[in-house]
């Protein structure tokens, strides 16, 4: 019953029925003998290593998922801290500024209100994916029984950190002086929390100066959603669209459930791609760190790659998921990260992502310009991109071998296999492309991108046959 719900990053799945209460006490044990047996294997013996930093989203199903988790992590002998609802990268500060032996947040992210899960982080907030700790999570859960298991008595606290996370946070943020109205689609999740906290008049700090916001679904109470908090998904984005064009707003914002991912409406109402947004943040970030570096996920726009350059730093291509780019901000001393899913991440935030620090630096850049964000994005948006077209097809190793033998040794073409295949035509044909497959189902993932749309055109043409049947995923 435990295997369906561990994934390759995280625990989910429905509740009750796939994720029950008594597999949150299951997992809360074994995340307890896991994270506080890797802290002492780390040679940590600060007071603090005994100690996990639990908070929850704002799913109906979380208090009770919540108080069994922490149940489980005090019988098996950790600490909890319970700093309550909060978005998932107040997890990432609260266990990097307590200096904890990890954290978990109770959340279901982008998912349907009727999923819930968990995200697990180790010391440093480490994320603990399936190859860096997960599995030996699901092992512990598995091995425990609640009614035989001799009891420890872990003690729990509530600590507030508002304050401390507030400020954290606006320190990414200068408005220069300008005033800029904002609109802000919270999607029914924790940025309906997390906004009034860091940004509001009743929050910590107050308001910003200069900065008004427009406020859509901040309402997270009741388990009702206006729409799916998945900011990835285009109709989701029609309210927010709509709205900055109708309050003639200077730019809008769109959470996912967790509030740790956000995606940017420009002033004319137009959606920006995460690569061109990662493109436009590295130049920020570049100017205040020279000869820095970027990394980013691979089948990001080669603009980022471009920008980084000119702007005096280096750029590193990363695996796609958030356990590679945080391992990849690490291994090269990044300053700043970005994947397309909206994840970016920051040297002076632990690595760790978090959309409020994206919107912050978005409001930063605009602010400081003088400028509409349409005309800042103009310069970058000068390549043609497919968008990650899916295909159905159970051979997906056969096909994808398929495709890299047609072009191994074709004049002008390089191919690589950080993380599925990459064929790089561009200097010779104006066309690169990466093909992946899926974890979890009969899918490749194709993303395409070429110098003019008729280029682009062409390069599909060339790629697409023998991936399968296309489809609307």
């Amino acid at each position: 019953m435990l295997g369906r719900i561990f994934k390759a990053y995280d625990i989910r799945g429905t509740y009750p029925d796939a994720l029950t209460d008594m597999m949150a006490w299951q997992i809360g044990y074994g995340s307890s003998k896991y994270l506080l047996g890797d802290a002492e294997a780390g040679g940590e013996t600060t007071p603090m290593m005994k100690n996990v930093v639990v908070g929850r989203d704002m799913r109906l199903s979380s208090p009770s998922l919540t108080k069994n988790l922490i149940q489980g992590i005090n019988d098996h002998g950790g600490h909890v801290i319970d700093i309550g609802l909060c978005d998932t990268s107040m997890i990432y500060f609260a266990v990097n500024h307590l200096d904890c032996a990890g954290g978990v947040m109770v959340t279901a992210s982008h998912n349907p209100p009727q999923y819930n899960g968990f995200k697990l982080s180790k010391r440093k907030a480490k994320p603990v994916g399936e190859s860096t700790g997960l599995a030996d999570v699901r092992k512990h859960a598995a091995m425990v029984d609640k009614a035989t298991v001799v009891k420890a008595h872990g003690r729990t606290e509530q600590r507030d950190l508002w304050l401390a996370y507030a400020k954290h946070v606006r320190s990414f943020l200068d408005m220069h002086g300008e005033k800029l109205k904002i609109v802000i689609d919270a999607s029914n999740g924790m940025a309906g929390t997390m906004i009034p906290k860091i940004f509001g008049k009743g929050g910590a700090l107050g308001e910003v100066p200069g900065l008004k916001i427009v406020e859509l679904n901040f309402e997270n109470t009741k388990g009702v959603f206006a729409h799916e908090p998945n900011p990835l998904v285009a109709a989701n984005l029609a309210q927010v669209k709509a709205a900055v064009v109708a309050e003639k707003a200077d730019l809008g914002f769109c959470y996912d459930g967790d509030a740790d991912r956000c995606m940017v409406i420009d002033d004319k109402g137009h959606e920006v791609g995460c690569d061109i947004l990662t493109a436009l943040m590295a130049k920020h970030f570049l100017a205040k760190v020279k000869s820095g570096t970027i990394v980013y996920d691979l089948r990001s726009s080669k603009v980022v790659a471009e920008e980084a350059e000119k702007a005096g730093g280096k750029s590193v291509r990363g695996r796609v998921g958030h356990v590679f780019l945080k391992q990849a901000m690490a291994d090269n001393g990044g300053v700043f990260g970005g994947e397309l899913s909206g994840h970016f991440y920051f040297k002076d935030n632990f690595n760790a992502d978090s959309g409020a620090i994206a919107m912050c630096t978005v409001l930063s850049i605009v602010a400081k310009s003088g400028k509409k964000l349409s005309t800042l994005l103009a310069p970058l948006q000068r390549y043609k991109q497919s968008g990650e077209i899916n295909f159905n097809i159970e051979d997906k190793d056969g096909a994808m071998r398929a495709l890299k033998e047609k072009f191994e040794g074709k004049p002008g073409c390089t191919i690589d296999e950080l993380d599925g295949v990459t064929i790089d035509c561009f200097q010779k044909e104006g066309w690169w492309a990466n093909i992946r497959k899926s974890n979890t189902e009969p899918l490749l993932r194709l993303n395409c991108e070429a110098e003019n749309a008729k280029t682009l055109e062409k390069a599909l043409a060339l790629l697409t046959p023998g991936l399968g049947v296309k489809v609307d995923h």
